[in-house]
Formats: C-alpha cells, sequence, structure tokens
C-alpha cells in the first residue's frame, strides 16, 4: 500500500473536516453508523489551534487524498470541551502499571477516523503508530476514551493496539471505557 504519514498543516484542515463530517455522530450516515463513528464535533478553528499549538493532527495520505486522521493533544487543549474536563478531574481514577496518570505525564488521543474505503488495509494500525511515535516525544502515556456503544473503535483499539481499559465511566448518560498505553 502507498501510504503517506505526516503531520497535518494548515492546508489540510478543509479535507480533515470533510473526513471529519462523513463520520460525525451528527452527520453521518444512518447505516455508517455501526462501522463506527466520532462523538466530538470539530471546527476549523479548533483543528487551526491542534496544529499550531499543539502540532496534534497526524493524517494519512493516500493517492494524494487524506484517508485517515488521529488527533493527540495536551488535557489544556481539550479542556474546551466538558467531556474533557470531566476527564482530568477524574484522572486519578486508574492506574497504568503501577503509575499514577496526570495531566503533566499523559495526553488524550484520538478521535481517529479512518475512511471506509481504505479500511482492512492497515492505515488504522498506521496512523495510530505514526501518532503514537510522535506524542512519545513529550507524554509517556497516551489516555483515551470510547463509548461502549462504538464496537467497531473499541474492536479495533483493544485488538490492533497496546491500549488497555483502565477503569470505566459514565458521562452526559452515556457510558464509556477508559483505555490507556505506554508511548514508547
Amino acid at each position: 500500500m502507498n501510504l503517506e504519514l505526516k503531520v497535518a498543516t494548515l492546508e489540510n484542515v478543509d479535507e480533515v473536516l470533510k473526513l471529519h463530517y462523513q463520520y460525525q455522530v451528527d452527520s453521518i450516515l444512518e447505516e455508517d453508523k455501526k462501522d463506527g463513528f466520532i462523538t466530538t464535533a470539530f471546527t476549523e478553528a479548533h483543528l487551526s489551534q491542534l496544529i499550531t499549538q499543539e502540532s496534534g493532527l497526524f493524517i494519512a495520505i493516500k493517492d494524494n487524498k487524506i484517508v485517515a486522521y488521529a488527533m493527540s493533544a495536551s488535557w489544556e487543549f481539550w479542556c474546551q470541551w466538558p467531556m474533557f474536563q470531566f476527564m482530568v478531574e477524574n484522572l486519578d481514577d486508574a492506574k497504568l502499571i503501577d503509575n499514577d496518570l496526570t495531566v503533566s505525564n499523559s495526553y488524550q488521543y484520538g478521535p481517529v477516523c479512518v475512511d471506509k474505503s481504505v479500511r482492512g488495509e492497515g492505515v488504522f494500525e498506521a496512523v495510530f503508530k505514526f501518532s503514537l511515535e510522535k506524542m512519545s516525544e513529550r507524554y509517556p502515556f497516551m489516555i483515551t476514551f470510547i463509548n461502549k456503544i462504538n464496537t467497531r473503535s473499541y474492536e479495533a483499539h483493544t485488538r490492533k493496539t497496546t491500549l488497555k481499559v483502565i477503569s470505566e465511566f459514565s458521562f452526559n448518560n452515556n457510558q464509556y471505557y477508559k483505555l490507556a498505553c505506554k508511548t514508547s
């Protein structure tokens, strides 16, 4: 497979937003929901901030088209959304390999999105690994969450990555898994 992985630039924002909109829970086609979806809605300003302040948008390009992305950033960035404020307040509800997880030693990974045209080709694994490698330069631990009804995401992350479920929680009438892993 001819896949290019890179840290996104501002020139990529429009194309990433187009891909994001296809799979975001408020705009995804109903028949595609069973194959995974993204909960958080993002704007051009959010992605621009993620790129310029965090260098935290990682993209996979195939045939000159962005076919996947993964987001990763500091808790400070994510705390503009209530869900992530809740996660920060509860970082201490679990440990990873006897390590306390804190705002300074961990970051939030996700969402990740892979276009259905390339699913099953290793694109998810490639963009996950690339984002992990880049973020390992700054943090020893990655944390993420998955809505329990998003079974495709859960299966992908628990079978194809080093992420492990470290706790479960409820937020806004939804049930979630909290997962974490070492970055190196």
